[in-house]
């Protein structure tokens, strides 16, 4: 980067920056609501009406989730050829199809117009699968958009104001669910379930058409691609391998098995503590989910501002208040719902501390020509641990014992904070 460049005021001067941040933080939150509307309120009944198995839910996703992480890296190179632009609003596109297609067979499959549970199974689950294919590529372009146009001092704060949009959108997703199911299901009883599957369709579409017309991108993307020509170099190959980014795609795949086991079992311990099924445990497991999101906006709109610290810092000090949640998730008897709302909320709260750490450490620890390829590593990162989910979540909970994911879990978070003090360089920024 050029002296200039070097210059705080250099960035926050930039033309309508803060216009086109905010564009990026409604996108996100477009998918954050439909994404939390699917996995808190339409798939589980949906699964349990066509009388379909569990674990075929947590099937869906970690498809999904696998095509997800096999795509991720791919779009954010592609960003770095043609423009974050493009990229972020073809992904939303590609989201905004993929709930089209899921709304369609849900819709058949109910009507009875699709049968048998293997082809309806199928059929959700490809359908979900454009989303991991297609719809990954929005947020690679909108983190490597963020990471172009912001200082390295500031780049924390950014990507951590960015990453609140997706928050935002699995606070109010869920609750937004629940009231469009309520009302759609007195005007079509068996359908009203699909309705915020097309709510979310919608608006991801308005939100593609809004990026490719609104989002400023004045500098062409390929001033970045020439550095190294159009064919990726050795630099941008081997990133996952440099010992500069490595222990950030390793505490992000790490993350996101622990995550996802909490989110795929907390469900069910919801409904077992509290002695609840159907549309019932929804009451209960609905504001949980939103006591876990309001915990990581509390992290990243208002502590990391406030605290100033290193990305290290935040992988270091996270966990623990994630751990402690789990943790307090095994004792919690029948009853205790507060406990639990506490709980959930301490793992949403450190989990607003170790995403942007790790998004925005990984951003500094590499060259701004590599935004775009390092926003995809750790977006792919990020969802691979969903893949095996199901396994060490749901399957053991049900099979072995109802407490051990959540020690698994807390043992793996622990584990983490140490790696983070052990493995990581206290400053990585490249000027």
């Amino acid at each position: 980067m050029s002296d200039s460049h070097d210059n705080l005021d250099y960035y926050i001067d930039q033309p309508d920056r803060k216009e086109a941040f905010r564009l990026l933080f409604f996108s996100l939150l477009a998918i954050g609501a439909g994404n939390t509307m699917l996995i808190s309120a339409v798939l589980p009944p949906l699964i349990r009406e066509l009388e379909m198995p569990d674990w075929t839910a947590g099937a869906i996703f970690s498809f999904s989730a696998l095509c997800w992480s096999m795509s991720s890296p791919v779009w954010g190179r592609l960003s770095n050829r043609w423009g974050r632009r493009r990229v972020a609003s073809l992904g939303l596109g590609g989201y905004s199809l993929s709930m089209g297609l899921f709304g369609l067979v849900a819709f058949l499959a109910l009507a009875n117009l699709i049968e048998g549970i293997i082809l309806v199974f199928i059929c959700l689950a490809l359908s979900r699968a454009v989303f991991g294919i297609v719809g990954s590529a929005s947020y690679p372009a909108a983190q490597a958009y963020v990471a172009d146009r912001t200082h390295p001092d500031e780049r924390t704060n950014e990507i951590s104001s960015l990453t609140a949009g997706f928050t935002v959108g699995t606070i109010v997703g869920p609750l937004f669910a629940a009231a469009l199911v309520g009302a759609f299901t007195l005007l079509f009883p068996r359908f009203g379930i699909v309705s915020p599957v097309l709510i979310a369709m919608i608006l991801a579409g308005i939100m593609s058409y809004l990026l490719i017309s609104r989002l400023p991108e004045r500098r062409k993307p390929k001033s970045d691609a020439k550095n190294f020509g159009l064919t990726e170099s050795d630099e941008a190959k081997g990133l996952w391998r440099s010992w500069n980014v490595a222990p950030f795609l390793i505490y992000a795949v790490v993350l996101s098995v622990a995550t996802g086991v909490v989110i795929q079992t907390f469900s069910f311990a919801v409904m077992d503590k509290m002695g609840v099924t159907g549309p019932e445990a929804v009451q209960f497991t609905g504001p949980a989910f939103t006591f876990g999101a309001m915990g990581t906006l509390l992290s990243q709109l208002i502590l990391i501002p406030k605290l100033h610290t290193s990305a290290k810092n935040l992988m270091i000090y996270g966990p623990i208040p994630m751990a402690v949640g789990a943790l307090m998730i095994i004792p919690a008897g029948q009853g205790s719902y507060a406990i639990l709302l506490v709980a959930y909320f301490l793992i949403g709260l450190g989990q607003g501390l170790v995403r942007p750490g790790f998004s925005s450490g990984a951003s500094l620890a590499v060259a701004p020509r590599l935004q775009g390829n390092v926003a995809g590593l750790i977006v792919s990162a990020n969802g691979l641990g969903f893949v095996v989910t199901p396994i060490f979540g749901l399957a053991v909970y049900q099979y072995v014992n109802v407490w051990v994911p959540f020690a698994f879990v807390a043992t793996l978070l622990i584990f983490m904070s140490v790696f983070a003090a052990l493995a990581l360089k206290t400053d990585h920024s490249h000027h």
